[in-house]
């Protein structure tokens, strides 16, 4: 099958098309984790939507599946590629703005630092999340939680339209009045319905964002994790914070005066003016941080605050949902990660603050029409030694246990690193609507995407 794969792959589509043994085979297959080996049987960079439905003709031909795949986020929870064609988006490229009806329309291959920065110049924002350099489609797909979530909600409620390609090779555009169960199964559902080659969504007004982060020495930490889970029961919803505890490593590539060092730290955005965010944020500036960093900046700005490495490395990472997050969680949390004595192969442990907007859905909402938790957390390490692996993943083990007693008993998909089941991520309910959908729109199963969902 080798040959006629070359053939049906090289003859039809107009992108880049890698096999193994190919130069460039490495990198063409590589996604952002670098601890995950990704081994396809092809690589295909899409020029456009036409390439995304040869590929999908050339797959059912030869027998195999389609892994659609912008950066690779989230690659951690995706099954075995040995039997599949990886299908790179980040070619899909293309940006419009409709300042005027607070609409956009991105290529799936966009990057959010882009949508981000062209919004400013309109005074709107968008609902990214904390990194500039992921995809539209891959983090609003599995929901979509930002520094504006508690105010406008998941970003995956904010899509109006898809531009999709089913597995039967068809482009669609699903909306709520075309292909109706298609766009409510995308909008929370991941990439299990199709290959999205272009979104559109609402954004919202942002005058002025008084945003930022407050460190502390992390010996401080049992004293600002729990003023924290005291100040956010009075937050308005327009505000939304994370409480976190990092190590950074002592390598050069970290800045003083970072570097080497660990810290308590408490980040997030208020939508609105300085001088009431000020106001907001007074109770812990009043513990005295040694770096504060809140100030108002343009929303695009906001995807620096969770300084999330711009490039590729090898890491391990999970999370899940809280039904609280007490002091005595917080206690609970440094015994095993950033408090007195603890030795952590960590880098970071965050506590976000969900409800506000995310607790209620909105009319006409997706899959995910809202987090049935009031916190999540997510913990991640890096490995650059394979060896070092298992330490952290053993590390990422601990944090889960010890927070087991305020464990919602679900899951996010965006946090999720390793496989799910689909009650867990979605609810019986509308995990059995998802599969019905699935089955509908893709009963072979010839799509593979993380936290799978099996047709009905």
């Amino acid at each position: 099958m080798p040959d006629t794969l070359h053939r049906l792959l090289t003859t039809t589509v107009r992108g880049t098309v890698t096999f193994p043994g190919d130069p460039g085979w490495d990198d063409a297959r590589q996604a952002y984790n670098l601890a995950v080996d990704q081994r396809p049987r092809a690589v295909v960079h899409a020029a456009d939507a036409a390439d995304v439905q040869a590929v999908m003709r050339a797959a059912r031909a030869a027998g195999l599946r389609v892994a659609p795949q912008g950066t690779g986020h989230g690659c951690g929870a995706m099954a075995s590629l040995d039997e599949a064609i990886l299908l790179r988006v980040d070619r899909l490229g293309g940006l419009e703005i409709d300042a005027a009806a607070r609409r956009v329309r991105a290529g799936t291959g966009v990057r959010w630092g882009e949508v981000t920065a062209s919004l400013d110049a309109h005074g709107l924002a968008a609902l990214a999340g904390t990194s500039p350099t992921a995809r539209v489609a891959g983090y609003t797909l599995g929901g979509g939680i930002g520094f504006l979530a508690r105010a406008h909600g998941l970003a995956c409620n904010a899509v109006e339209a898809v531009e999709i390609v089913t597995a039967d090779g068809e482009l669609r555009r699903a909306d709520a009045s075309s292909d109706a169960d298609l766009f409510w199964a995308v909008r929370g559902g991941g990439g299990n319905f199709g290959v999205v080659t272009a979104i559109e969504f609402r954004v919202v007004p942002a005058p002025e964002v008084f945003a930022g982060a407050l460190f502390w020495d992390v010996t401080r930490a049992p004293e600002v994790l729990t003023a924290w889970t005291e100040w956010i029961p009075d937050a308005p919803d327009t505000l939304t914070s994370t409480a976190r505890v990092l190590q950074f490593p002592p390598i050069p590539d970290i800045p003083e005066p970072f570097r080497g060092r660990s810290f308590a730290m408490v980040q997030g955005a208020f939508l609105g003016a300085q001088e009431q965010g000020a106001d907001l944020w007074a109770p812990l500036r009043a513990l005295g941080p040694e770096i504060d960093t809140l100030a108002v900046i343009p929303p695009s700005a906001l995807g620096t605050i969770n300084m999330d490495p711009p490039e590729p490395l090898p890491y391990a990472g999970d999370g899940g949902l809280l039904t609280a997050f007490t002091p005595e969680a917080a206690a609970a949390l440094l015994a095993v990660h950033g408090g007195p004595g603890t030795s952590s192969p960590l880098l970071s442990v965050e506590i976000r603050h969900l409800g506000g907007a995310m607790a209620t859905a909105p009319e006409g909402a997706g899959a995910l029409s809202a987090i049935p938790a009031p916190f999540a957390w997510f913990g991640v390490g890096a490995i650059p030694d394979p060896a070092l692996g298992d330490a952290v993943r053993e590390g990422i083990e601990h944090v889960a246990e010890a927070l087991a007693p305020w464990d919602a008993g679900c899951a996010y998909m965006n946090f999720a690193e390793t496989p799910c089941g689909g009650d867990i991520l979605f609810g019986a309910d509308v995990h059995a609507r998802l599969r019905a959908v699935r089955a509908a729109y893709d009963p072979d199963g010839l799509l593979l995407a993380n936290h799978e969902v099996a047709p009905g």
